[in-house]
């Protein structure tokens, strides 16, 4: 009887083999791929499959993408795709890698899918091998078979290949990495187009096969491929002596390559030539009926999707030129701003959207931002951009507020009579103060990144979109102001760089925060990044982006003006209104009278709002002249004139314009239109910082009584 104990002390201690080592020493890489990160791990043994360096390996799918043909990717994500929504927990398909010398070889994959409670997938388990050796043995016991199924299946492959092809290169790089080409037999592709009576040769191979001269050439010349245009039937070459014979000008130059028969097929889309492909052998002796049957229908096949992607190319490039001429051809140089602007159209569909971006020079060194998006993706929806944003620049240039310059931009869009509505975001930027006024229309909110890097979101109140809020009578715009402090950077954009399938906005605003955050510090290297990114990530959206940063030292300009509208009961407005004089006060240089002026203002805007039935628009100007002078105006709608009148002792009020008498050096009132401005003046030291003496009069003054340097005018 055999002892068990003695019998396990005569076992090799690695006994039974660790399944890793089963794996590896029977060439089989494991994978896991965690789905919601997006990460896949690949060990030793599945890269080495798919003849990639550890080191190139970043542990993201997408590197694998260059081991891959198009074809192969597109019919392993499709039968992917199709395992996680039916439910399946396995999966297993035969698929082709290029190796780093150029060939294809097999590979084999299978994995398991595991899905949590709700039965969503999370993560993919399997194994990668190389199945070269194994189809090549299958193949030699059933050749005939796989020949017959070679031949028959050869049209459909390669059109459900051709089917996600959308340019004419797509449509050369199917056909060069089409394994139903391979199964043909085929040594190399070329594919000539019809242009205006010549063949144009756009794609040859393999390397170093192209004829010189051959480039174009004419329908009338004896070339294979002219010849099946002229006659609109295929031609087949079957050994080098018909090859010679027949075409004695290309013959002696591809004699090098060794071809033994040729197939020349016209490709024809709706009765007429666009062109022709030829397939050349280098082991081959004839076609039998089927083989030509065969290639007959894949030279049709590949001439409708061929004639698609030339009018899918002809027709993106019209719809583009369209869209890029309804952008200002160029962005006018902004003293004191840096600007980069940047437009890319989708990537997927042929059609174009309504995305905009205007930069509008305006007095008084200040400058106008716009960033919109028109709804819709069409040639309509283009067209009412241009005209959007042209109006929408006029109102600016104007001299109008920026809440009226969206207000009046609605109402221009609904008065168009079209359905489409449209989301802005208008920024008046002072560039001298640093100030800026934000008016937002249903779109996404800006970003402001610092000097420093750091990024963080503008949020900003808004109102509901253009066109929108005139169809509703919703046309009180917030104004909200911030300051932009020198080296500091707007970032401006559509939706169509934040937005993706899956993700909601904030995750959204989130990507793009950090992004901007690790950015580049150059403004136009950091556009050419963002644009980048949306090349990269493709969807069917196209993106505006409009950055501008102020510069440091820009000084101030005579004429400057800055501008807002106090609605009554909002108190947010007067707080942005005093924001934005304390700011330009401190600008302008006006710090020694910044109380004085300052609470004039705010004197001046309280008697508006509690002695009027409706709110005050506030603008403050830099006068030219021989002194630099700070002018506040305060405009409202009653023709009533305010009038100075000495305080009870014991009452709240009539101190206002007895406080604007005597810190303004003048102050009146004119009448405008169906109201009143109520203004005062003050004298700032000059651009050297040297205060200007001021006489200050503490006597009584008043109408006519020109008392000192402080007068009243009406």
């Amino acid at each position: 009887m055999v002892d068990p104990a003695a019998d396990a002390l005569s076992l090799p201690e690695d006994w039974p083999a660790h399944p890793d080592l089963s794996l590896s020493l029977n060439r089989m890489g494991s994978f896991d791929w965690d789905l919601d990160a997006g990460l896949m791990h690949m060990d030793e043994v599945a890269l080495a499959v798919f003849d990639m360096d550890p080191a190139e390996y970043d542990g993201r799918p997408e590197s694998l993408g260059r081991r891959v043909p198009p074809s192969e990717s597109v019919r392993l994500d499709g039968m992917v795709a199709q395992a996680l929504k039916n439910g399946s927990t396995h999966y297993g398909t035969y698929f082709r890698i290029r190796t780093r010398d150029g060939g294809l070889r097999w590979t084999h994959t299978q994995g398991f899918i595991r899905r949590d409670g709700n039965g969503r997938p999370h993560r993919i388990i399997g194994i990668v091998r190389d199945a070269t050796q194994e189809l090549a043995e299958s193949a030699s016991r059933r050749e005939v078979d796989v020949e017959r199924r070679r031949q028959t299946s050869v049209v459909e492959s390669t059109t459900a290949a051709l089917a996600h092809a959308r340019t004419v290169q797509d449509v050369i790089d199917v056909l060069k990495d089409s394994h139903g080409l391979e199964h043909l037999g085929a040594t190399s592709v070329v594919m000539g187009l019809l242009e205006a009576g010549r063949i144009h040769l756009v794609a040859d191979g393999p390397e170093g096969s192209f004829v010189p001269g051959t480039r174009y050439t004419r329908v009338d010349e004896n070339y294979p491929m002219s010849e099946v245009v002229r006659t609109l039937a295929p031609r087949f070459i079957e050994s080098p002596e018909d090859f010679a014979g027949s075409y004695p000008l290309l013959w002696p130059h591809i004699t090098h390559l060794g071809i033994t028969a040729a197939a020349y097929l016209p490709l024809i889309a709706q009765a007429r030539p666009i062109g022709a492909l030829g397939l050349l052998y280098s082991d081959k002796n004839g076609f039998t009926p089927d083989e030509r049957n065969v290639l007959v229908a894949l030279g049709s096949s590949i001439a409708q999707s061929l004639q698609r992607a030339m009018l899918f190319e002809q027709e993106h490039d019209l719809a583009e030129g369209l869209q890029q001429a309804m952008l200002p051809r160029r962005i006018p140089d902004i003293p004191g701003a840096q600007v980069a602007v940047r437009y890319r159209a989708a990537r997927l569909g042929r059609d174009i959207g309504g995305d905009w971006y205007d930069v509008i020079p305006l007095p008084g060194g200040r400058v106008g931002a716009v960033i919109g998006d028109v709804q819709g993706h069409d040639t309509h929806a283009a067209a009412v951009m241009g005209q959007l944003r042209i109006v929408l620049r006029a109102y600016a240039a104007e001299g109008h507020t920026p809440a009226t310059v969206m207000a009046r931009a609605s109402v221009f869009l609904r008065e168009l009579d079209t359905d489409r509505f449209a989301t802005c975001t208008y920024m008046e930027v002072d560039l001298a103060t640093g100030v800026v006024q934000v008016v937002r229309a249903g779109h996404v909110d800006p970003l402001l990144r610092d000097a420093d890097g750091d990024c963080r979101r503008l949020p900003v109140p808004g109102a509901l979109p253009l066109g929108l809020s005139a169809e509703f009578g919703a046309l009180d715009y917030p104004v909200s102001v911030l300051e932009l402090d020198p080296g500091q950077t707007l970032v401006l954009y559509t939706d169509g760089l934040v937005e993706q399938p899956g993700t909601d906005l904030d995750e959204g605003m989130q990507w793009l925060t950090a992004l901007v955050r690790n950015g580049p510090a150059d403004l136009r290297l950091l556009a050419d990044q963002l644009c980048e990114v949306v090349d990269e990530r493709g969807g069917d959206d196209d993106v505006a982006i409009l950055l501008l940063r102020r510069r440091g030292g820009h000084a101030p300009q005579a004429g400057g003006r800055l501008r807002q509208h106090v609605a009554q009961n909002d108190p947010e407005a007067l707080r942005s209104a005093r924001h934005m004089i304390r700011a330009a006060v401190r600008a302008w240089g006006g710090q020694e009278r910044s109380d004085e002026i300052e609470l004039a203002a705010d004197e001046l805007i309280t008697n508006a709002l509690l002695h009027t039935d409706g709110g005050a628009i506030v603008t403050l100007r830099m006068l030219t002249g021989h002194e630099r002078r700070l002018r506040v105006e305060v405009e409202d709608r009653s023709s009533a004139l305010p009038r100075r009148r000495d305080a009870d002792p014991s009452g709240l009020s009539g101190r206002g314009l007895l406080l604007v008498d005597r810190m303004a050096d003048v102050w009146g009132v004119e009448s405008r239109g169906g109201g009143k401005c109520v203004w005062c003046e003050f004298t700032l030291p000059d651009r050297s910082g040297e205060a200007r003496e001021i006489r200050r009069d503490i006597g009584p003054v008043g109408p006519g009584n020109e008392t000192g340097s402080r007068r009243w005018r009406s």
